[in-house]
Order: C-alpha cells, then structure tokens, then sequence
C-alpha cells in the first residue's frame, strides 16, 4: 500500500494485562478514500480489537493509526460505528435516535436541517414508514438498518462494521447487504468491516485482509477482488471469478482452523516490514 492510503496502520500490536504473548503484532496495512476492506479470520486474533483501535475506543499497544495524516488518539464523529448489536436508545424513537447523532455532529443546525437530514438516511435504507416507531416496535433488521442509517446520517470520513449483519436471517442480511452496496455506491464511502462470512466478504470487499491465528496475529494475506464493482449478490455466483476467490479464502481458513484443531502454534505469515510499503502481498484473485 502506497504512502498516499487514506488509512494507515503501521506496526500495530496489542498486549492484554498479565498476558505473556500480544493477541496481535505487527499489523500493518492501508486503505484508500472510497475503499471497501473486509478483514476476514477465527476468533482470537483481535479483530475486534483492531477495529476499536482504528475507532479510537481503545489504546494498542505499540504501533501508530493515522486518517488523513493525522494520528487517531480517541473517538470522534470522523468515524462511524456500526456494532454487532443496534445500540439504539430504548426509549427514543428512530426518527430521535438518528438525530441525536445528526446534533452531535453539527449543534448549530436548525431544527429543519435536523429534521431533513434524517429524512434523507431513514430513506436511504428504506425505513420510512417506521421513522416514528420505538425499536421494540422493530425486527432485529429494522433495528441494524437504524444503526446504519445513523452511522451514515453523521456523514463520517470513515465507517467501521463490527459483523453488523451477524444475528440475522439470511434473507434480511441479504437485503441489508444489497442496501449497504447501494449506499456506499452512491456516497463514496470508505469502509473497514469485520465479517466471518466469506461469500459476505467477496460481494461487499474491494479487498480482503486475511488474519493469521492468535496470538502474534498478522495480516497474512490481501486478496485483492478482482470482480466487477456494480456486482450483485443474485448473480455473484454466476462469474468464473468468483468461485477462484472464495476457494482461495476458504482454503486459508480451513488451514488455520487445523492449525488451531491440533494446538499447533500459529501459521505465521510472510514477514512485513514496519512501514506500509511493504505490507503482505496483494493476490489478485
């Protein structure tokens, strides 16, 4: 990845309190303006934690992130969150959930500007109809759909997915999935998400970041997409790319989880150099 990436993440390493090893170290990579990377690995080698870093919600250990040039050191409305659970405000409606967000990034808007960008994002993922309703008047897809609506109404420069999709019924998921392509599409979003769901991962990912096991986790892969990006979920499976990239992940993970179904230590990936022009090798697949 070249010096220029929106997003850079340079030797980043993460030790939990009276642990002997890091859960992950060395971690580097980038991402461009406008760009869509899933990062893809079992449970264990931090990815999580990587994501919270990246939204200033918690401290690594040793290593640097930095948007736009400057060093990420806590939160801030420069980068939205989306996490597995909605995190909605109970007692608030949609229409108010969103526009607390909207008031915290901009206080001086009127009441009309409040109102009409909320509007505009309940609209964006089809909500409608239920901008007046309480989220226990919601299915648990209504609900992620208000979370997205409000991560994306605070127009962030960056936005981080926490396996938002995880807990829902393949059909919702689907129709959320397709939601979030459109979305992305229409605003140039950048975007890091963590998905355990390969076919998830190639339909949404210009490229895939691929966790070693933990600890010492790293970035052992970046697979780059090679399909189309106006690729449709219905007819992803229809493309000769496809089935060379999936195959590729799958196979990767498989032989990680043998790895960790035989106690052998991690599988450890190709050495990286501290700095991003050196990062893991790109496969275009």
């Amino acid at each position: 990845m070249s010096g220029s990436a929106f997003l850079k993440v340079e030797g980043l390493g993460k030790t939990y309190p009276g642990a002997t090893e890091p859960v992950f170290d060395s971690v580097n990579f980038g991402i461009e303006a406008g760009e869509f990377v899933c990062i893809i690995g079992h449970s264990g080698c931090g990815k999580t934690t990587i994501l919270n870093v990246l939204a200033g919600l918690e401290s690594a250990s040793t290593g640097h992130v930095f948007m736009d040039q400057r060093e990420v050191a806590g939160p801030s409305l420069e980068r939205g969150v989306v996490f597995q659970g909605h995190a909605l405000m109970p007692w608030l409606s949609v229409r108010s959930n969103i526009a607390f967000a909207v008031r915290s990034k901009w206080p001086s808007w009127t009441a009309a500007q409040v109102r009409a960008q909320v509007e505009k994002y309940v609209a964006l993922v089809g909500l409608n109809a239920a901008i007046d309703k309480k989220p226990s008047e919601l299915s648990g897809g209504m609900k992620q759909r208000v979370g997205i609506a409000r991560a994306f109404a605070i127009e962030p420069r960056m936005l981080l997915l926490d396996e938002p999709f995880g807990a829902l019924d393949a059909l919702t998921r689907g129709t959320i999935q397709d939601e979030l392509l459109r979305i992305c599409a229409e605003t140039r979003q950048t975007v890091f998400m963590i998905t355990h769901d390969v076919d998830e991962a190639i339909l949404l990912a210009d490229r895939i970041l691929l966790m070693s096991n933990g600890p010492q986790a790293r970035v052992a892969e970046v697979v780059k997409n090679t399909m189309s990006r106006q690729r449709q979920r219905a007819t992803l499976h229809h493309d000769p790319q496809y089935y060379r990239i999936r195959n590729h992940l799958v196979d990767f993970l498989v032989a990680r989880s043998k790895d960790l179904s035989h106690g052998r230590a991690p599988s450890q990936p190709p050495e990286v150099c501290p700095g991003l022009e050196s990062p893991p090798p790109s496969i275009p697949l």
